[in-house]
């Protein structure tokens, strides 16, 4: 029986201390990925997806000031009011819509908080969603502060789209089991999805510049970054082209050597086929919004596709069981 001092007896008297009822949801919380894990993760990511095509909507109405100040909604009422009209219910409503993806975000860090040690990187991955989405909402407070800086924007949205592409790589690993993972392609394949990655994330950075020299500056009062949005737009199409033309070798090469990614690089290509031709129309016919907020949402599936593209190119390695490693040494000897 441990003595009064041992780590055991320490370790109960501190567990006695914790309320009963925290106790019970602790252990309530599951200690492996469970359909709690999995529906919160899935919500979280549509909500990131969701979020990007409302603050698309705040930009492209107009209502980027429909709020003027932070973090109260005017410097009276934490509220939008009637007197804002259909801008200030876009923009609170945005900043509503915030609150309800940190709230799922935290869920998921909880969720997986009993796995932390064996599903360290869930427990990572959820962690950094959840602290990206406060720095999210603080710099979502100086965009407005600062009178809607295109270059604040921009990171604004490229920080949105990254928290989507962490969402995916968390899905990824959720389906897969805890452990070493090896390489599931050739390395020249895998050198070549890793280059259209990069081409991926220069593609997106165009596009914001682009987008922030444009007519769309979320309030009339706004600024521009200063580029010729003409010229931007052909710079922007040719890294896009360029994405295409590697992901169609990508396709070819998966299907050909029969790995497992193939289907996720026809994913990759469909979205980014999309991708293409709303942004074709909307070129050629004045930047309609409806256009522009679609094309906002297609570059963040088309980063969380190609997340999960460059996570399956490793799979989990299987480790050989002791009693079977020691029966090959003897084998061998």
């Amino acid at each position: 029986m441990p003595s009064a001092s041992s780590p055991t007896a320490s370790t109960d008297a501190a567990a006695s201390r914790v309320p009963v009822p925290l106790r019970r949801f602790v252990a309530w919380l599951p200690t492996e990925v469970d359909a709690r894990v999995r529906v919160f993760a899935w919500l979280s990511f549509v909500a990131e997806v969701l979020i990007i095509g409302t603050g698309g909507a705040v930009r492209l109405t107009g209502s980027g000031l429909g709020c003027p100040t932070w973090p109260r909604c005017t410097p009276d009422s934490l509220v939008n009011t009637p007197e804002m009209g259909i801008h200030g219910i876009i923009e609170f409503g945005n900043r509503t819509l915030t609150g309800l993806v940190g709230i799922l975000a935290l869920a998921v860090v909880v969720l997986v908080w009993r796995m932390r040690h064996e599903r360290r990187v869930l427990f990572v991955l959820s962690l950094i969603v959840l602290v990206g989405i406060v720095a999210q909402a603080v710099v979502g407070g100086i965009t407005v502060l600062t009178g809607l800086n295109p270059f604040i924007v921009g990171f604004h949205y490229i920080a949105s789209v990254s928290i989507v592409a962490v969402c995916a790589a968390f899905l990824v690993f959720m389906n897969q089991p805890a452990g070493p993972r090896a390489l599931a392609v050739p390395r020249g394949f895998a050198a070549l999805v890793h280059a259209t990655t990069g081409v991926l994330a220069l593609t997106i950075v165009f596009g914001v510049l682009t987008t922030g020299a444009g007519p769309h500056s979320g309030d009339a009062a706004a600024g521009r970054n200063g580029f010729d949005a003409e010229v931007l737009e052909h710079v922007h199409s040719w890294p896009g082209y360029a994405l295409f033309v590697l992901t169609l070798a990508i396709v070819v090469l998966a299907w050909r050597l029969r790995l497992d990614v193939r289907r996720w690089a026809v994913a990759l290509l469909a979205v980014e086929l999309v991708q293409i031709a709303v942004g074709l129309y909307q070129a050629r016919n004045g930047l309609p919004e409806i256009a522009v907020g679609t094309h906002m949402v297609l570059a963040a599936l088309a980063a969380a596709t190609m997340t999960v593209v460059v996570l399956r190119l490793k799979r989990p390695a299987v480790v050989e069981a002791p009693a079977a490693r020691r029966s090959t040494a003897s084998a061998r000897s």
